[in-house]
């Protein structure tokens, strides 16, 4: 194994504090090519890389590349900056809507800007630059999120834009408010953008994307798409709804299907075959042993009387980094060990076992997999990793390879 160094930002050391996260990045590369196999039917595979890529960290947009990614999203300016700082050539939409003083920025990174208003709009034509800026009409189809809401203004900027020598229509999008899995709105929505849209013409923008990846794998292509943005499942998580065959799991599903009936809903697919897997894993090290015996207390507020004579082990990871109590254990080998109290920096455990300082403990990873903590916490993934903070070093792993980056 060849441990290497790199800095995304400034110049500095590597972090000094033994809790890590292993990016595997051939799981994210293989992941993003199933997903291109999967549903090959589209020409643009947006990679959705907002918040440092779901907090994989930006080095590891080259791996989605690879796989097949071929057009970037990401939420800010400033996200769009640090990506084109370390990928030069790729596409990158903004999702947000850019002040218009930040205009020369846009310009110097070639980054392509949401409108999602007329009055915005009249402001952009005013000004222009040494190059044209590819722009991406939001419509707001019911999320009340972004996005134009008028035909008669969304036809205008249509035409305005067409007009215009200075920036190009590349783009068209909306956002799903749900998976329309059980409910009215996913169909509403879609039938909402093609009467938004009506006076228009799609086939002449470039790029038509309006699904992400929960409706990537629960509803068919809509035709008149070219595009999709793929978040979480480029990262591991495929978005399937096992289906229980248990007494509980037939009720729900009838249910579901009482109310796919009552709201006529489009076909959709609970299961779907995409094999993808988290690349993301959650590590530390014990950094003190104290022996502590039986009715003894640990942490604050003694919130922990020990049962038993053993040890409580100290890891060098609490909530400030987004781990806490409430993950319930942590594995030492084999052993699951009780998150027994924690702090802003540290987590507490017990164990009648005795290890030695500098030991691995696995927060999730193998053993115990994210999509397991997931379930545990009652969380979903994207909340999940995006609250392991950044004081947490990010190991990106690619073969035999691994570097430390600095975020």
């Amino acid at each position: 194994m060849i441990l290497v160094f790199a800095i995304m930002h400034d110049e500095g050391d590597m972090m000094h504090r033994d809790s890590y996260a292993i990016i595997d990045g051939e799981i994210l590369k293989n992941n993003v090519k199933a997903i291109v196999k999967t549903y090959s039917n589209y020409e643009y595979y947006i990679g959705v890389v907002k918040n440092n890529a779901y907090h994989h960290g930006i080095y590891s947009v080259k791996e989605l590349i690879a796989g097949g990614i071929n057009y970037l999203a990401v939420s800010s300016l400033d996200e769009a900056i640090m990506v084109r700082k370390y990928y030069k050539n790729i596409p990158i939409l903004c999702l947000e809507v850019i002040p218009l003083k930040w205009l020369d920025d846009v310009i110097k990174y070639n980054i392509t800007i949401t409108v999602d208003c007329l009055s915005y709009l009249k402001k952009l034509l005013t000004l222009s630059g040494s190059s044209v800026i590819k722009v991406h009409l939001a419509v707001d189809t019911g999320m009340h999120r972004l996005g134009f809401d008028n035909k008669k203004e969304l036809t205008e900027a249509f035409y305005d834009l067409k007009n215009s020598k200075s920036f190009y229509l590349e783009g068209i999008f909306t956002h799903f408010a749900t998976s329309g899995v059980q409910d009215p709105y996913y169909d509403r929505q879609v039938n909402r953008f093609l009467k938004l849209t009506q006076d228009i013409y799609l086939e002449e923008i470039p790029i038509v994307h309006l699904g992400r990846s929960l409706t990537m794998v629960q509803h068919e292509k809509l035709n008149f798409c070219n595009g999709i943005r793929v978040g979480i499942a480029m990262y591991g998580f495929n978005q399937s709804r096992v289906l229980n065959i248990n007494l509980k799991g037939k009720y729900n599903l009838w249910k579901m299907r009482k109310k796919q009936k009552k709201y006529q809903c489009s076909p959709t697919k609970l299961e779907n075959s995409l094999n993808v897997k988290p690349a993301f894993a959650l590590y530390s090290k014990i950094m003190s042993r104290r022996k502590i015996k039986i009715n003894d207390f640990a942490g604050y507020n003694a919130s922990y009387i020990a049962k038993k004579d053993g040890y409580i082990y100290t890891l060098p990871i609490g909530f400030a980094d987004g781990v806490d109590k409430s993950f319930g254990y942590v594995l030492i080998g084999n052993e699951k060990c009780k998150i027994v109290a924690d702090c802003m920096d540290m987590i507490l455990i017990f164990s009648q076992n005795k290890y030695e300082i500098g030991k691995e403990v696995e927060i999730f990873g193998k053993k115990r997999s994210i999509l397991e903590v997931c379930r545990f916490l009652d969380q979903n993934a994207y909340h999940l990793l995006n609250q392991i903070s950044f004081r947490v070093a990010r190991i990106h792993k690619n073969n035999k390879e691994e570097k430390e980056i600095l975020y």
